[in-house]
Parts: structure tokens; sequence; C-alpha cells
């Protein structure tokens, strides 16, 4: 079968990135693409270990003349954030992405395309492939989980490492070096089901059409969350529906594109108006941001029964209610320093379950301020709250040695001066740093958009630029 990527350069970089492209590799089930990168780097004659959590370590020893340079870390995660567009036909346990090649970008086909970060393993083990390459020792870390709570970095022995420079290859712009994240949490909120005895006609009712995107690097983009605007829907629902059961989202870390309700209405005409009249509220507010939304009502054709209406009016407070975007944005630099994501809403015949995921550079807006504030709204709305995968943010270094090489490096190759930037999105770093004393970081990536959406995709020129200047940094560190 014809290579997708085939011509495409640098070659061995796009060789491995369609290679694990192949592979299932969902947060969660990484076993298969895993033992790949073991099993291709004990054939390579690589030093190579899988640890417990699936975390891959490789190590590569100096070039001639770099036996005295500092070793350094290139660091990237293997798992991806599997989201793709209704009614597509993708089965993320099984099928492979499939590639395709649309003005000079990679796209994944109505899926999420995993560039993020196989771009930064298929980098990595083009490095370690190259005889020509001169570096220093490096060791090479490819961790599990990182979309979805960084447990793979969370539980790895930092005692396993040496280096002392970590080039983490996660970022998503070409020429701006990230020096610093913020840190985030998820949040659980449980609440008891109860149902009327009597079964009446369903109907489901839908939000769709809208963009989606990460919720950390686009969460400032003001795209509409499905999840949010059902919320206002049901409510102005509530005196001429009932709520049977709610469903938006998969990912924590992505903007719901969709969400869906299962009502039954026995004043359907009143409802057919109300959705009619929401249709042109977000029509008009989502205009620039979301031309496509669309509230639609479908008739299911089978009898449920309704939640009692007390459990839907707590589910509509707490949607309404839980604090939903940006929070607060620094005076000084254009950075978001405080959101939460609405991401998933959940129903089953025990619970409604809505996990939010919160994050914060700063992290006692957090710990101090956010988780409190969604324990004593729990608390009032009688729910669960439950706070888990609290992992930290990066603090922007005063000096660092590798993000001058970088600068230079960048402003040699390319004649202009790069961007220095903090953002609001989560990276491995702040974790790594923790557990390996000493450690100098920087991170970078090529142009990519739209990550966690199914119009995921990444500049095929970018990926060269950013190998290359790869490639130029290992040189210069001597």
């Amino acid at each position: 079968m014809e290579r997708v990527l085939k011509g495409l350069k640098p070659e061995r970089v796009f060789y491995y990135f369609e290679e694990i492209s192949k592979i299932p590799r969902g947060s969660g089930n990484e076993k298969q693409v895993s033992d790949y990168l073991l099993n291709l780097s004990r054939n390579q004659g690589w030093e190579a270990m899988q640890d417990e959590n699936l975390n891959i370590i490789i190590k590569k020893t100096a070039s001639k003349g770099y036996e005295n340079s500092p070793k350094v870390m290139l660091q990237g995660h293997m798992d991806m954030v599997c989201e793709k567009n209704e009614n597509v036909n993708h089965d993320f346990e099984k099928d492979p992405i499939k590639l395709r090649i649309i003005d000079g970008h990679i796209y994944g086909t109505e899926t999420t395309l995993g560039a993020d970060n196989g771009i930064a393993v298929a980098m990595s083990l083009a490095v370690l492939e190259s005889e020509e390459l001169k570096h220093p020792a490096l060791e090479v870390l490819i961790t599990t989980d990182e979309e979805k709570g960084m447990t793979g970095a969370q539980n790895l022995d930092g005692s396993l490492f040496k280096s002392k420079i970590l080039l983490n290859l996660d970022s998503e712009g070409e020429g701006v070096f990230t020096a610093g994240c913020a840190g985030g949490c998820e949040i659980q909120f449980k609440i008891p089901a109860a149902y009327h005895a009597d079964k009446r006609e369903a109907y489901r009712l839908s939000i769709k059409g809208l963009q989606g995107g990460h919720s950390g690097v686009d969460i400032h983009k003001e795209r509409g969350n499905a999840n949010v605007l059902l919320g206002r829907v049901l409510y102005d629902l509530y005196e001429y529906a009932d709520l049977v059961s709610i469903q938006g989202g998969s990912k924590t870390n992505a903007i719901p594109r969709e969400s869906h309700a299962i009502i039954t209405a026995e004043y359907i005409d009143q409802v057919k108006n109300i959705i009619e009249i929401w249709n042109g509220i977000l029509k008009k507010e989502l205009a620039f941001t979301d031309p496509d939304v669309e509230v639609c009502l479908e008739i299911t054709d089978t009898m449920e029964a309704p939640l009692e209406k007390h459990i839907y009016n707590k589910v509509l407070s707490a949607v309404n209610l839980i604090p939903n975007g940006v929070l607060s944005r620094s005076t000084v630099i254009d950075l978001v320093i405080r959101s939460n994501n609405l991401a998933v809403i959940s129903s089953d015949e025990h619970f409604i379950q809505i996990i939010c995921h919160a994050r914060s550079s700063v992290e006692s807006l957090l710990t101090n301020g956010f988780i409190p504030a969604a324990k004593q709204l729990a608390e009032a709305l009688s729910m669960e709250c439950e706070v888990g995968a609290l992992y930290p943010g990066w603090e922007y270094a005063k000096e660092s040695a590798i993000r001058e090489i970088c600068i230079e490096t960048y402003r040699e190759m390319f004649g202009k001066e790069p961007v220095v930037a903090a953002i609001h999105a989560g990276l491995e770093c702040g974790l790594l740093m923790g557990k390996i004393p000493g450690l100098d970081a920087i991170s970078m990536g090529p142009d990519a958009y739209d990550a966690h959406s199914p119009n995921e995709h990444v500049s095929i020129k970018s990926v060269e630029n950013i190998y290359n200047l790869l490639c130029r940094i290992l040189e210069k560190i001597k």
C-alpha cells in the first residue's frame, strides 16, 4: 500500500509518524504503541526500557567530541486525544488514522490527527536513528496518558535519568519557545438520579456544529461549549418538558462540540417554538466563532421515564452555575491565568455526572480558589464532588542556558527573533523538573492547529523547520 506521506521531508520523521498513525493510541490504550516503540528500539540496538506505566525510555551515547556535554532529554507523549465528527465510522480502539494532505498540511479524515504528540515521537526516533547528527548523550522519554492526567509522568522514577537539559517537543507554534505553563485538575460532580414511574414519548434535543478545540490553548477564543449551551436551552424548556438523560463531550481537555439530551414534552409545540428562538440567538451570539451552530429536535420513537423534576432542576443549576471559559487574565501579558472547561456530562440510571478541567498558572487559584468554590457549590446543591488528576504548572525561570541556546540558534537559522512565552495549556515539564533535580527546560514544536478536534492539522514545512532546528540545537550543546 502506497505511503500517504512518502516523499515528504524530513523523510524519516514522516515515515515514523505514518507508522505510529497506524496504531491505536488513545489515552489509556497505549500498550500496542508502547510495545512497538520498545521492539523498534531493541531491533535498532538502542538501550531501551518500558516501565510499569508503559512509558518508554531510550538512551543513546554521545557523539565523538560530545562525551563531556550535559545529557539531554528529548520528551513527548505517545497518547492522543480521540475525537471524531458525529456519525463518522471510526473505531479508535482498532482503526488507523487515515492521513490526508491538503494545501501543505496533514489532516486525519474527520478525526483528530494525533500530531499532538505523535510528531514529537517521530522526531525523537529520527534523531535516534541518525548516524550523521552530532549530539550529547540522549535520554528519550515518551510518556503515556499525558492527555487525561499525565499519569505516565506522575508515576515516573526520576532516578532513571541523568539529563541536565529537557527539550520538550509538545508545543504548537514555529518560532515560539515555551518556557512556562499552567497546572490543572479535574473536578467531578455526581447527582443521584431518581425517575418517574410512567413512560412518555421521548425526543432528542441536540447542540451541533461547534468547532470545539483544546481546552487550554483555545479557551480564550470564545468558542461555544455545547454543554453550556444545552444547559441554557434546557432552562428555557423547564416549564414545558422533562429531562430523561443528558450526554455531552467526551474528553476533559477538549471543548465539547456536541451535546444532547433526551426529553419528554407534553407541550411539544411550545418546545419547538423555543428551539426556533434559540437557533436565532445562538446563530447571532456565535456568528464569528461557530457559525454552523444548530439546535435540533428529533423524535426518538421510544417511550422513556423522565427524571423527577427536582433532579432536572438540580442538573440545570449545576450546569448553569459552574463557571466556564476564561476566568482571569494577566494584566501584564496576553495570557489566560485561570479557566475552566465544563467538559463532559454523562448520565445513567444511577447518576448524572459532570466533569470539569480547571487550569491555572497560579496554583493557589486552583487549590485555594476554584476547588473550594466547587466543593461549596456541590454542598449547596447536595452533589458529590471529587477532585483528581492535579498536576503542577511550570514556572518561568529567570535564567536558562538552554533557552539562550534556542534563541540564538533560531536567530541564526531563520534571521528573525523568536518569541518566548508561557502558555495556558499543560505540559509535563513541571512534573519532570520536580522529579529530576537541576533540569533546565524549554518546549517547542511545529505549526499545528485545532488540537483535540477533528480539524487538527500540522504544517509539513514547519515540521521540517522544527526538526532541522532541533538537530542544530543538539549540535550546539557542547
